[in-house]
């Protein structure tokens, strides 16, 4: 063991060469049956569900109060780490697992938001209000889907920070809705508004790793000016100049830290030398990846040995049946995948480090997750473009072919197919937004050496995400205010699974229900019943499926036939959570819900006026232009014909609009992603004052004439044959420049081509 205990003093590159030995020496690793040890239980809270079990260790029993820590994956499968049978290298996270404990039935909900509300609420998702993705709010119609959760909800970081905890967030935050990530808030569902002291990161559902869209506390800030930028690499250099300020300014006082990456979510983009460690490792295809997988998760006891690996998601062919050009290209894409996640594991591995150098690793605990199972948004091709999945728009494999020296590059923004997918969630079957093992059944790592003294065992007990503040507010010691900024507390609904850290059979839950966009699933005291709900279907015509999950982890043996008693009594069960815990109404819209704009929304305004110097403002909170009639006005002055420049512009190369001026010529080019549409002016823009007008006027459902105007003279027309139905893309809004990516390639080499001339406003007007 003391050779894998050194792998994190090492550099990046010993640590690699070190990982081979690390992960025979934890492949040999017998786990021993401890003997039971009798655990008393008692309530420490009475908001809590059921009765707690103490752990060994309780904060301010001659010791000071631990760090907590929570480190959060995005759409990472359960079988990504080496530690759960992965070949991808992860020797920082493995070296938690071996000195903590790993949970092998620990369970999230199957979507991000919901996950991420319920991990720092201790609370159920629906009942605080966010039942699907903060970028859907549904209105007050749906008080479970509104994007926020609600005051009644307080976080761990609210509840930690009465506690004397100093707190701070950095990475994804995603639990505010999309159209409040303005410059100008309002503030309130950011993080500095549930608790936290310090944020750093972006506030919608992802971002591009190499310009991501980035928020400081309250204020948007430029990507920072450096070689070889990373997202992933940023947030540990602020993560750690956090836990630095505070170990030298602060050391008697505990901090909560939350560090969400936005790996790996698609845009997968990581420095080549991460994808060439994977050279070859992926040509054997899926079927023996999975299968490889399968065996190691027998082999170290992640899985029961009666496991059965099931037959290929719908859809998904087996390898030896692929051309070779898509066998070519979804290995690339394989490759970015766990070079990202290399990567990923390296930044969590310098953020151990500066624990351990300040003297604060051995008195924190640390919690290891992912949000959801792996995502199929990368379809049967692979996707390369962040833009098209959202909006069901196909991409096509010539183009992928084309990209393949691209993938891993800010020049794509790039998604496995679901055939690496469901690798990702061996053993289990489908994917992240289904209720599925596949889309809820995810790694959980703790490690909190005061209080665990079985390293490296594994935990077989149902664990779900909202258990974990529970759990960490019982090792604590502390109470759940009764009010939190004068607002009634709700009950804690999760359950702490503490004992589990000293006694391998301390309790854990019996029953959660799981529901998104009308997928429903019970799970109960080693039962489960769920559907896979088609989009539209009365949900009472769903089809029930039953698992036992018990001697069926992998959900391959449907006993829907041969125990009718047993899937009534467990529908009756979801029926009973499902209205406890505010699941209905119910809601089935999927791309439609970024369409759902109410009426208390910014968004909802159909007059906007900008004006220059205005921040950058996220596509989310952008006027709202889908499958309608607009026009832009913007009233100009050149000083002479050298004046040239964006003049509003929102997205980058893989989507968006802009209007520009290029050698005299008014320009509008509108980028679908799969064609850009371009208008130019048939005349020069005049030197001095002038107004610029570009209409769009809708002739049907996502498809209208584009017009350019100069001084009301029509100057330019074209057909734009199609628009985007959902989401226009996931960069946003600048004016008079085209900050982060170019939305034109004709002007890719002029960095943010600012308007050299003089705006007096841009407005809006949207009929």
């Amino acid at each position: 063991m003391d050779k894998n205990l050194k792998v994190l003093n090492k550099s990046p590159l010993q640590k690699l060469t070190v990982f081979a030995s690390a992960l025979a020496l934890l492949s040999g690793c017998s786990y021993k049956n401890l003997t039971d040890q009798k655990v008393k239980a008692e309530t420490l809270n009475p908001q809590t569900n059921g009765q707690m079990e103490n752990s060994q260790y309780k904060a301010g029993e001659n010791s000071p109060k631990p760090n907590i820590v929570y480190i959060v994956l995005d759409d990472s499968g359960f079988s990504d780490l080496g530690s759960y049978g992965s070949e991808i290298k992860t020797p920082n996270l493995d070296w938690l697992a071996e000195n903590g404990l790993r949970y092998n039935n620990s369970h999230v909900t199957p979507v991000c938001s919901p996950t991420r509300a319920s991990l720092l609420t201790g609370r159920n998702p629906h009942d605080v209000g966010m039942g699907t993705v903060a970028n859907f709010d549904l209105g007050p119609d749906y008080p479970n889907k509104r994007g926020r959760i609600k005051p009644e909800a307080g976080t761990i970081a609210e509840v930690l920070k009465e506690n004397g905890y100093n707190t701070y967030a950095l990475g994804k935050w995603h639990l505010s809705p999309s159209h409040q990530a303005t410059p100008d808030g309002p503030y309130e569902n950011w993080p500095l508004g549930k608790g936290f002291d310090r944020f750093y990161g972006f506030l919608e559902d992802s971002t591009d790793q190499y310009k991501p869209e980035l928020f400081q506390d309250n204020s948007p800030v430029d990507v920072p000016k450096k070689e070889n930028y990373h997202l992933s690499a940023d947030l540990v250099d602020r993560a750690n100049q956090y836990v630095t300020n505070h170990a030298s300014v602060s050391p008697t006082n505990p901090f909560f830290l939350y560090l969400a990456f936005g790996a790996q979510h698609q845009p997968v983009q990581v420095p080549q030398k991460y994808i060439d460690m994977y050279k070859g490792v992926y040509d054997k295809g899926w079927d023996k990846v999975r299968e490889d997988r399968f065996n190691k998760e027998k082999e170290l006891g992640v899985i029961p040995k009666d496991t059965k690996l099931p037959d290929l998601n719908p859809g998904v062919k087996h390898w030896d049946a692929l051309s070779e050009d898509e066998k070519k290209a979804f290995i690339r894409l394989e490759e970015a995948y766990a070079g990202l996640l290399t990567y990923t594991d390296e930044q969590i591995g310098r953020f151990i480090d500066n624990l351990r150098s300040t003297g604060q690793l051995d008195n924190t605990m640390i919690v290891f997750l992912s949000d959801n199972g792996t995502s199929s948004m990368g379809k049967n091709t692979g996707s390369i473009n962040h833009t098209l999945p959202y909006n069901n728009i196909p991409e096509k494999l010539e183009d992928i072919v084309k990209n393949i020296d691209n993938i891993g590059t800010d020049k794509v923004g790039a998604e496995f197919p679901t055939g690496w997918a469901e690798v990702s969630n061996t053993p289990f079957k489908f994917y992240k937004a289904t209720t599925y093992e596949g889309g809820t059944h995810t790694p959980l790592i703790v490690y909190y050496p005061k209080g665990i003294k079985d390293k490296g065992a594994i935990r077989n007990q149902y664990v779900d995400v909202s258990d974990i503040t529970p759990t960490v507010y019982q090792e604590l010691g502390i109470d759940v205010p009764k009010e939190i900024k004068g607002v009634k507390q709700m009950p804690l609904e999760g359950k702490s699974f503490a004992g589990t850290f000293v006694n391998p059979k301390g309790s854990a839950r019996e029953t959660q229900y799981f529901e998104n966009l009308g997928q429903r699933a019970i799970y109960h005291d080693g039962w489960k019943a769920v559907t896979l709900h088609k989009q539209g279907n009365p949900y009472e015509n769903d089809q029930w499926e039953l698992y036992h999950i018990a001697v069926d982890a992998s959900e391959t043996n449907n006993l829907a036939a041969t125990y009718p008693e047993k899937l009534t009594e467990l529908k009756k069960l979801w029926e009973k959570e499902a209205r406890k815990y505010g699941v209905y109404p119910m809601s089935d819209i999927a791309g439609e819900g970024f369409l759902s704009i109410p009426s208390d929304s910014s968004r909802a305004r159909n007059t906007f006026t900008f004006y220059p110097g205005m921040s950058h403002l996220s596509e989310g909170a952008s006027p709202f232009i889908i499958n309608r009639s607009y026009t832009i006005t913007i009233p100009i002055e050149r000083k002479s014909t050298a004046d040239e420049g964006v003049l509003v512009a929102l997205g980058g190369y893989e989507s968006g609009y802009t209007l520009y001026i290029k050698n005299n010529k008014l320009v509008y080019e509108y980028n679908l992603g799969t064609v850009v549409y371009r208008i130019e002016s048939t005349t020069e823009v005049p030197v001095g004052k002038s107004t610029i007008k570009f209409g769009f006027a809708k002739t049907d459902a996502n498809k209208g004439l584009g017009s350019l105007y100069i001084n009301d003279q029509t100057v330019g027309q074209g057909m734009i044959e199609k628009t985007f139905p959902y989401k226009l893309s996931f960069e946003g809004l600048d004016i008079g420049r085209d900050t982060l990516y170019p939305v034109s390639p004709a002007y890719q080499n002029k960095g943010t081509f600012e308007f050299s001339g003089k705006i007096e406003k841009v407005v809006y007007n949207l009929n």
